[in-house]
């Protein structure tokens, strides 16, 4: 497990040296599915590194990287690989954006690494070891009153395929008169709730590569994280819940109440 450690931190610091030294300065910026949903050539850079460096070390690894897609192979670990987690905030000059780098192992996370260079913040976990942030340990908020929690949320580029809209939900929390922040990246969400900052968070549609990190990040720190069932999470969800443990079932409720109802949670 020293080996695997060692590697994903050189991955993430190599990853961040490149995000930082092109951060504020003059990059190529494309589009994907979506006009806002963007991809930059740092994008790209930090992920090759990324790789480059696991590769070397494991070659018969198997990769899952936002940007080049899937690399699988006959191997227990599988690296899942978000190169910039926040990309309309790097590319606009918004310093909340990570890499953020998980590892699998026989489909259970094991390891867990977000790392905002321009804010000099590396959280870490192992399973079963905890959470730290810069090397110190962390944890999750004691807030247990809901009527006075900090949440963060972020909305999807393509609206998921539920029968309610998500505004929907965001508006039943902003009614309560909650404060919601949206940052933009949903590995900072999930370490912000890790480290006690934020008291909860949800989203749609997110993929393996922005959940993997911070997922194993909040558990370790004693948060919960389910999707919205309320079943336990899997990175391959697209319904991510993730607390302090306390307010959880208050958040699911929130998030399950159709037109004044409650669904059986």
């Amino acid at each position: 497990m020293n080996e695997l450690k060692e590697v994903l931190m050189l991955a993430t610091r190599e990853a961040g040296k490149i995000i930082q030294a092109y951060f504020q300065g003059s990059f190529t910026i494309e589009n994907k599915e979506g006009i806002n949903n963007l991809v930059t050539e740092v994008d790209k850079r930090a992920e090759e590194k990324i790789i480059e460096i696991i590769l070397r070390h494991f070659p018969s690894h198997s990769i899952i990287s936002e940007e080049t897609g899937e690399k699988l192979q006959d191997s227990p670990y599988q690296w899942i690989i978000d190169p910039i987690d926040g990309t309309v905030n790097f590319a606009h000059g918004i310093p909340i954006c990570c890499v953020s780098i998980g590892l699998l192992h026989n489909n259970e996370l094991v390891l867990g690494a977000v790392y905002n260079p321009m804010m000099n913040e590396l959280f870490f976990a192992e399973k079963g070891q905890g959470a730290t942030l810069n090397g110190v340990p962390i944890s999750v908020s004691a807030k247990k009153d809901f009527r006075r929690a900090c949440l963060v949320t972020g909305f999807p580029y393509k609206w998921p395929n539920t029968t309610e809209h998500p505004i929907k939900v965001f508006e039943r929390f902003i009614l309560e008169g909650l404060p919601v922040r949206r940052l933009g990246s949903a590995a900072i969400d999930l370490c912000w709730v890790a480290c006690g900052r934020f008291d909860g968070f949800w989203e749609y549609n997110l993929s393996p590569w922005d959940v993997a990190a911070g997922y194993l990040i909040v558990q370790e720190a004693g948060g919960r994280v389910t999707n919205f069932a309320g079943n336990a999470f899997s990175v391959f969800d697209k319904e991510t819940l993730a607390t302090n443990g306390h307010i959880h079932d208050e958040m699911l409720r929130l998030i399950l109440h159709k037109n004044g109802i409650e669904k059986t949670i």
